[in-house]
């Protein structure tokens, strides 16, 4: 095939998948687990960030990119993050669920490749990077990544959509970052069926403690996001966790909170719907956002 068919096949099969286990697939079951780390590993996309070739932007749009104010912070929290999946790999056993971990923190691994070798070819000024923490409990630093990408995509799903259609972000460069954000769409369909499956491999002592981790992670998360916890890091660098959230304002783009949260939605179940419909979908977040639709006109 010729490159661009290569990278067109390459894209198709990330964004549709089909597994092979035969009938209903049971919640916690051995199937469902292959069923998940398969759809994580077939899926895989295998472009180098090293060879991507970074399009010439205009004045105008050089300007809009390098001024947001998210890429400090995109950095450090994939560096964290590769560092809380490798931590937690390192933990499991079971040799497809090790596997398909180890998928998983190559690609975060890779996110940052893609966002240094971005900020390289633009120069984007970015803060020095912190030494970056092994989590003390590996379990909670998995929790903590994966209940972060989960709230953080399904916004970030709707923003880059947003900025896509208003030309905020180049054609060109949209479609070098589109493989990025399908790969989150898989990291938090992937998470969603661990989870489920995890709560179903716990002994029945070992469940509550298990549920009250979970919503202490929640509570961390939000706390973390509505800026209580701080708003400043220690060297007086703004951490805007919650750029997700309020991007659609910071760059310009004239939508509404009930828009926003309406695109956020149809690009949440576009992302989704290429995989197959037995694998559990990430439900919190969008269930939370279409309740606050009720109240948002």
């Amino acid at each position: 095939m010729s490159n661009d068919a290569t990278v067109a096949a390459a894209d198709h099969a990330m964004r549709h998948w089909l597994g092979t286990e035969p009938g209903r697939i049971k919640i916690g079951s051995d199937a469902h687990k292959r069923l998940f780390c398969r759809m994580l590993l077939d899926t895989h996309n295998p472009y180098k960030p090293a060879v991507i070739d970074w399009p010439s932007l205009s004045p105008d749009a050089l300007q809009r990119i390098t001024s947001l104010p998210i890429w400090d912070i995109a950095v450090q929290t994939e560096g964290r993050a590769t560092l809380r999946v490798e931590t937690y790999t390192n933990t499991v056993d079971d040799p497809l669920l090790r596997e398909a971990l180890i998928m998983d923190g190559g690609e975060e691994a890779r996110h940052k490749v893609v966002l240094s070798k971005m900020v390289e070819a633009y120069g984007i000024a970015l803060a020095p990077e912190p030494e970056y923490e092994v989590p003390k409990d590996p379990e909670w630093g998995w929790l903590v990544t994966g209940y972060s990408e989960c709230i953080d995509s399904f916004f970030a799903f709707g923003l880059f959509e947003s900025a896509k259609r208003t030309g905020y972000f180049p054609v060109e460069l949209v479609e070098t970052f589109e493989p990025v954000i399908q790969e989150e769409a898989r990291h938090i369909l992937f998470f969603a069926n661990w989870v489920a499956w995890y709560r179903h491999q716990l002994p029945w002592w070992r469940r509550l403690p298990f549920e009250l981790k979970v919503m202490r992670v929640w509570i961390f998360l939000i706390w973390e996001r509505i800026g209580i916890a701080k708003g400043l890091d220690s060297a007086g660098e703004m951490q805007d966790a919650n750029f997700t959230l309020t991007g659609h304002q910071q760059i310009g783009l004239d939508l509404k909170l009930g828009e926003m949260i309406d695109m956020c939605l149809s690009q949440d179940k576009y992302r989704m719907d290429g995989y197959d419909e037995r694998l559990l979908r990430p439900t919190f977040v969008p269930r939370m956002a279409r309740l606050a639709r009720r109240f948002v006109r």
